[in-house]
């Protein structure tokens, strides 16, 4: 799990860089970047700050550059963790479980297929890491990431297995 130095240290949310996207997939407000034209997609689950954190929406760009089509969800509903001495991560996670993370990623996984896209990868950050691995051992995803992965556990990624 991640330590306290990771919350304490919360990413700045100026929105000059990245406004938010109107765009919505089953209901769940997306960040979309790059070719709508691929055949691969990439889903990038953020951390506890949210998909609004602008290196988040920075690197979704940099990830998009070589012709893909990137889509970084909003799994919090608006509501991404803020750090302050009042409320801990443990409290803020009770409403922000990894497994409601997982079952709007298969929303947003349906979406994607809806609209042609035949591949999917998924890169989870700290938080989102749990998202992926849960992803990848139901096989909803062709690729998996895993960034910084906290509250991840052996036997999370031990049904990650290889099928080739």
């Amino acid at each position: 799990m991640s330590g306290p130095q990771c919350c304490s240290n919360p990413p700045i949310m100026n929105r000059i860089c990245c406004s938010d996207s109107a765009e919505k997939y089953r209901g769940l407000n997306v960040y979309v970047t790059g070719s709508r034209n691929s055949k691969i997609a990439i889903l990038l689950i953020s951390d506890v700050f949210g998909y609004g954190a602008p290196n988040l929406r920075k690197l979704a760009g940099k990830v998009a550059a070589p012709g893909f089509c990137v889509v970084v969800p909003d799994f919090f509903y608006g509501d991404p963790f803020v750090y302050d001495n009042n409320q801990p991560l443990a409290v803020w996670l009770e409403d922000h479980g990894m497994d409601k993370g997982f079952e709007d990623a298969k929303s947003v996984i349906d979406a994607l297929k809806g609209k042609g896209f035949s591949a999917i990868g998924a890169a989870g950050f700290c938080w989102g890491a749990k998202v992926v691995t849960e992803l990848a051992k139901f096989e909803f995803i062709q690729a998996a990431v895993l960034l910084h992965p906290s509250f991840i556990a052996l036997y999370d990624i031990e049904g990650m297995g290889s099928t080739a």
